[in-house]
C-alpha cells in the first residue's frame, strides 16, 4: 500500500485587527496557503494582518509612498545582517501580508466577483510578493498572473483577470 507523505503544516498567524462579515475564517485562509505552497518542500511561517482603510492608507504612504488604502501589502522577511543563515523552528519565514478588508469587499462588488473568490486572491497573490514573485515589468507580471491563475484554478476559482463584459 502506497504511503501518503505527511503534510507540512505552515504557520500561520492571522491578526484581525478590523473585523467585518464576509472575511474568510482561518480554515480558508491556510487553504489558500496551503494551494500556494503546494510544490514547495518547506515549511513556511507568516502573518497576516487584516486591516481597516486608516492603517492600510497610513502603511501605504509609509512604504509605497502612494496615498489612499490598498487590498494588500507585502512585506517580505528580512533577516538582520549577520543572522542570514540562522534556523527559525517555526519555518522559513516568508514576511508579514496587510489586507484591507473594505478595499476587498468594495473591489469584489465593483468586478462582480464573490467576496470568497476575491479573499483567494487576494492571499494568493500577496503570498507570491513574499515568495518574490512582482509585476513591475510586463514579463514578470506574466510570470505571476500565470501563477496566481493556476493556483485559483486548483481551488475552482476563475481567472481573476477576465473582465467580465455586461450586456
Amino acid at each position: 500500500m502506497k504511503k501518503t507523505p505527511k503534510r507540512r503544516k505552515h504557520n500561520i498567524s492571522i491578526q484581525r485587527v478590523f473585523k467585518s462579515p464576509g472575511q474568510p475564517d482561518r480554515r480558508q485562509i491556510v487553504k489558500w496557503i496551503d494551494s500556494a505552497l503546494e510544490d514547495s518542500h518547506e515549511t513556511y511561517a507568516c502573518v497576516i494582518r487584516i486591516v481597516d482603510e486608516q492603517e492600510s492608507a497610513a502603511l501605504n504612504a509609509q512604504y509605497r509612498h502612494k496615498q489612499g488604502p490598498t487590498n494588500v501589502l507585502s512585506f517580505p522577511f528580512e533577516w538582520p545582517e549577520g543572522l542570514e543563515n540562522a534556523e527559525f523552528e517555526e519555518g522559513v519565514l516568508l514576511g508579514d501580508l496587510v489586507i484591507c478588508a473594505p478595499v476587498v469587499e468594495r473591489e469584489a462588488a465593483e468586478q462582480q466577483k464573490t467576496l470568497p473568490d476575491h479573499w483567494a486572491h487576494m492571499v494568493v497573490h500577496g503570498l507570491l510578493h513574499l515568495l518574490g514573485y512582482d509585476h513591475i515589468e510586463e514579463n514578470e507580471a506574466e510570470e505571476m498572473e500565470t501563477k496566481e491563475i493556476a493556483i485559483l484554478n486548483q481551488l475552482q476559482i476563475e481567472n481573476p483577470y477576465l473582465e467580465v463584459i455586461h450586456q
